[in-house]
């Protein structure tokens, strides 16, 4: 009897130490993470991300899951679906009076939502949209939605502006920024890309404000980074959405103020369609591009997120890659330029 209670006493005490041992190691591991990628191995397009009050990050995507899918995670690794920023109900309808196009077939096109843009701005959640019927580029606009939660409901406010009241053809891919105690929207394509002031609230142009030019015709999926006193404006060039045959690749340059003048290494300007080029295609990765805002980890280390093709299962559309943006003197890059396979994880202390 009592060599079974000593036996017991020594058991419990192996299981004590063993947990005690797998838990600090746990987080050890978890300091030391890897992961593989897709880190979202579904159709998940044109990502957008914002870290929330609640301590989640969230991450939006074009709506080929309908009405535009939300996923929410801790550490930019394992993403759970969380659920849509709209329902049949409440999907903007009223943002461009050519919601529903008739195409030279005489058959009906109803226009989508797509490339959404996630922000926190006064006390609330505003997703900026894009919206249209593709290929009929002088309809497609720019709308906004609020909510007071990042996984919604989000409310239609309505347009921002549509391609022909603001004299942008294609008018689409949307990114703000704020700047200087002011607030902008940076867009448009293949026609030119464009940044305007806006209102306090985020909601509207302002009144008056006139739109400028800040890079050429080369590309789309803009987004401008600030660091260490430089402005980089990043974009996406080539086809976007052809399978393994897609050419998107994301470039950039950067300027010392907001307005350009954008540059390369050679200084030659973003207006001529001269940049420099961060990612590219591989036998792994085909046609990565419209990234999300970059996001810096507790270690300091900046991290991008962004859309792909498989090569070998093109089938399952685009879905979303992540990794480190490394910086030699004041310039981004990505290792080879090209998607990694697996890498060493985000560092977060949650």
């Amino acid at each position: 009897m009592r060599e079974e209670k000593y036996m017991k006493k020594i058991l419990f005490a192996t299981i004590i130490m063993l947990a005690g041992f797998v838990t600090v190691n746990a987080e050890n591991n978890a300091k030391r993470l890897t992961f593989s990628n897709p880190i979202i191995k579904q159709s998940v397009p044109d990502p957008t991300i914002i870290k929330a009050n609640d301590g989640y990050f969230y991450l939006y995507g074009t709506e080929d899951t309908r009405n535009m899918p939300i996923y929410r995670s801790r550490n930019l690794i394992d993403w759970m679906f969380v659920g849509t920023a709209f329902s049949e109900a409440t999907r903007p309808r009223t943002v461009n009076p050519y919601v529903a196009y008739k195409n030279s077939s005489g058959n009906t096109v109803k226009a989508v939502m797509w490339a959404p843009d996630i922000n926190y701005i006064n006390g609330q959640y505003v997703l900026y949209y894009a919206i249209g019927v593709w290929g009929v580029l002088n309809k497609s606009g720019v709308g906004v939605a609020t909510s007071e939660r990042p996984e919604g409901p989000f409310v239609d406010r309505g347009a921002m502006f549509i391609s022909e009241t603001i004299g942008v053809n294609n008018s689409i891919d949307q990114f703000y920024i704020e700047d200087g105690g002011k607030k902008y929207l940076v867009w448009g394509s293949f026609w030119g890309i464009y940044i305007i002031q806006l209102t306090d609230d985020g909601l509207r142009v302002m009144p008056g404000a006139s739109k400028r030019q800040i890079a050429g015709g080369l590309m789309e999926a803009s987004y401008i980074y600030k660091k260490d006193g430089y402005y980089y404006l990043f974009g996406s060039a080539g086809t976007c959405c052809e399978g393994a045959n897609s050419t998107y690749h994301v470039v950039y340059g950067r300027s010392r103020s907001l307005f350009g003048p954008y540059v390369n290494k050679n200084g030659g300007s973003m207006l001529n369609n001269q940049c420099e080029t961060m990612l590219q295609s591989d036998s792994f990765v085909a046609g990565p591009g419209h990234n999300a805002e970059f996001v810096e980890d507790d270690k300091g280390q900046t991290w991008i997120i962004y859309h792909g093709y498989l090569k070998e299962e093109a089938d399952k559309g685009r879905c979303v890659f992540l990794d480190q943006v490394k910086w030699n003197n004041g310039w981004p890059y990505i290792e080879d330029k090209v998607a990694s396979r697996t890498s060493e994880a985000p560092y977060f202390n949650n």
